[in-house]
C-alpha cells in the first residue's frame, strides 16, 4: 500500500524529499488551501522568476492570497535588515550599491534572527514557514532558515538530486551534513504525477527508478527503458551533428505540445547555433541578457560603424540577416549607384544613416524582423531590445544602456513562458516541463544535471550519446 503524502501543516521542523514531477507544488498548494490561521504562511524560494512561477501555480489552484506571503530568501533577508537597521547593524551600502552584496546581506539577516530581538515580530507576522527548492540553498541561506525555524514551525521541501545551482563564494549547503542534520525527514513523495497525468506512468516510474540508481551510483541502461525513451547513438563521426538536428525535430505526441532541447550547459553559443538551425526552435535566455546589454553599451549612434553594430546584433538573434552584405548594399544605395530598388530593410538602414536616432534603430530592427526568410530564434532578446529602445524614444531622457539594464531587471521578476520548441541548458530549463525532452549530449552531464534533463518531458525522452549505459559522475 502506498504511503500517503505528508501534510506540510503537521510538520513542526522537518524535510520533505520531492523528486521531480511528484506533486511538490500541489503539496504546497494543498497546505495553503487548508490553512486557517489568521496569520499567513511565509513561503520562500530562490529566484524572482521562481516566485512568479509559484504564485501563478497557486493562483491556478485557487489559493487565496491572504493565506500566504511569498518571497525569495534573499528578498526576505533584505526586508528584515531594512526594517530593523539598528538591530541588524549592517552597512547600508550592501543593499544600496549598484549590485547588492548578498553574502553580507545573508550574514546580517542570519545574525539578526539568531540574536532573537525580533522573534516576537516574526511570530506575530507569520504562522509557519515553508521553503521550496531547498536543495538550492547556500550555506548562508541555510543559516537564515535554521534561525527562523527556532521561531516558526518550518518545513523545507527539496531534492538533493536536483541541486544544480551554485553561489560562488557561498557554496550550497551540504544535504547530509547541513540540511538533514537540522531538518529530520518527514516524508518522501513517490508518485510520478507529471507522467501519470500525461498517461505515461511507465516512463514516470522508470525515471524514479533511474533516480534511485543515480543515488546508488549504478548505471542506467537505456536499452531496457520503456518505449517512451529513445536512444540516438552517437559515434564521434561527422554525422553526429546531423543526428542531433534530427533528434531536435521530434514532434510532440499530442501534436500541439512542447519540446525542450537540453544543450551544452557551458556553451550558450552552441545552443544558439542549434536553435538557428532547427525549424521553429528558440533559445531560453539567461536572465542577465548579456548580449542585449553588451549591444546597448557598444552602440554609439554617432560612430561610423553604428550601422554595422546594429546589423551584427540582428545577425546574432535572427537567421538570414547577412550583416556584412547589408552594410555594403547600403553604401551602394547611398551613392546612388545601385541598379535595383532598395528593399524595405535597406531603406530603413539608409534612414538610420541619415538620422542617427534610437527610433530609427528600432525601425530598422523591425524591418529586418519582417523580411522574408528571416526567423527570430532568440525572441526574448529581441523583445527586450524593442522595449529598451521604446523607453529611449519616450518622454523621459534615458540612455540605451540604462534602458536595457532596466528591462533586464524587470525581467527577473517574470516567470518563464514555455515556447513550442525551446533550446537551453539544464540551469535555464529546470522548472519547465514539456511533452518531450531531448538531451543532446548525455555523456557530458553529471548525475544531477542528467536527472534534471531526463525529467523535463512528460511523455517522451530522447537521449543522444555514445553509450546506452549512463554512468554519470557526481
Amino acid at each position: 500500500m502506498a504511503t500517503p503524502d505528508p501534510n506540510l501543516l503537521d510538520v513542526e521542523r522537518g524535510l520533505v524529499i520531492a523528486p521531480a514531477g511528484c506533486g511538490k507544488t500541489q503539496l504546497i498548494a494543498r497546505a495553503l488551501q487548508e490553512h486557517t490561521s489568521p496569520r499567513p504562511i511565509l513561503v520562500l524560494t530562490h529566484t524572482n522568476s521562481g516566485v512568479a512561477a509559484l504564485r501563478d501555480r497557486l493562483d491556478k489552484a485557487n489559493v487565496v492570497g491572504s493565506a500566504y506571503r511569498i518571497s525569495t530568501i534573499d528578498g526576505w533577508a533584505i526586508r528584515l535588515i531594512s526594517t530593523f537597521p539598528a538591530r541588524a547593524g549592517h552597512d547600508p551600502n550592501i543593499i544600496e550599491g549598484g549590485r547588492p552584496n548578498y553574502r553580507a546581506i545573508r550574514d546580517a539577516a542570519s545574525a539578526l534572527l539568531q540574536a532573537g530581538h525580533i522573534n516576537d515580530v516574526i511570530a506575530a507576522s507569520y504562522s509557519r514557514l515553508l521553503v521550496d527548492e531547498y536543495q538550492d540553498c547556500s550555506t548562508r541561506q541555510h543559516a537564515i532558515i535554521c534561525h527562523a525555524s527556532a521561531i516558526l514551525p518550518t518545513c523545507v521541501v527539496g531534492d538533493p538530486v536536483q541541486a544544480i545551482f551554485g553561489f560562488g563564494d557561498d557554496p550550497l549547503a551540504s544535504w547530509d551534513d547541513d540540511v538533514c542534520s537540522h531538518f529530520s525527514v518527514a516524508g518522501e513523495l513517490a508518485h510520478p504525477w507529471r507522467w501519470a497525468n500525461a498517461g505515461a506512468d511507465e516512463l514516470g516510474y522508470w525515471l524514479l527508478e533511474a533516480r534511485k540508481r543515480l543515488l546508488a551510483k549504478e548505471p542506467i541502461d537505456l536499452t531496457t527503458a520503456p518505449a517512451a525513451v529513445v536512444w540516438t547513438k552517437l559515434d564521434g563521426s561527422q554525422n553526429d551533428y546531423a543526428k542531433l538536428l534530427k533528434a531536435g525535430r521530434v514532434k510532440a505526441p499530442s501534436g500541439t505540445g512542447s519540446v525542450l532541447i537540453i544543450g551544452e550547459s557551458t556553451s550558450p553559443a552552441s545552443q544558439q547555433k542549434y536553435a538557428s538551425e532547427t525549424p521553429g526552435a528558440v533559445t531560453v535566455e539567461a536572465v542577465d541578457l548579456r548580449d542585449l546589454v553588451t549591444f546597448a553599451g557598444q552602440l554609439d549612434l554617432a560612430a561610423p560603424r553604428a550601422l554595422r553594430t546594429i546589423a551584427e546584433f540582428a545577425e546574432k538573434i535572427m537567421t538570414n540577416v547577412g550583416a556584412a552584405d547589408l552594410v555594403k548594399r547600403v553604401e551602394v544605395v547611398t551613392r546612388g549607384s545601385g541598379r535595383k530598388e532598395p528593399s524595405a530593410v535597406e531603406r530603413s538602414a539608409v534612414a538610420f544613416q541619415n538620422d542617427r536616432s534610437h527610433r530609427n534603430v528600432l525601425d530598422l530592427l523591425v524591418e529586418i524582423n519582417k523580411e522574408a526568410g528571416v526567423r527570430v530564434y532568440r525572441p526574448a532578446v529581441l523583445r527586450s531590445c524593442f522595449r529598451a529602445l521604446e523607453l529611449c524614444c519616450g518622454p523621459d531622457v534615458i540612455e540605451f544602456y540604462d534602458a536595457a539594464v532596466r528591462i533586464r531587471e524587470q525581467g527577473r521578476f517574470v516567470g518563464r513562458s514555455l515556447p513550442r520548441r525551446a533550446v537551453g541548458s539544464t540551469l535555464l530549463l529546470k522548472g519547465l516541463e514539456a511533452e518531450v525532452a531531448v538531451i543532446l549530449d548525455a555523456d557530458s552531464l553529471n548525475a544531477r544535471n542528467l536527472y534534471v534533463a531526463m525529467t523535463r518531458g512528460s511523455k517522451q525522452l530522447v537521449v543522444c550519446g555514445r553509450n546506452s549505459s549512463l554512468s554519470p559522475k557526481w
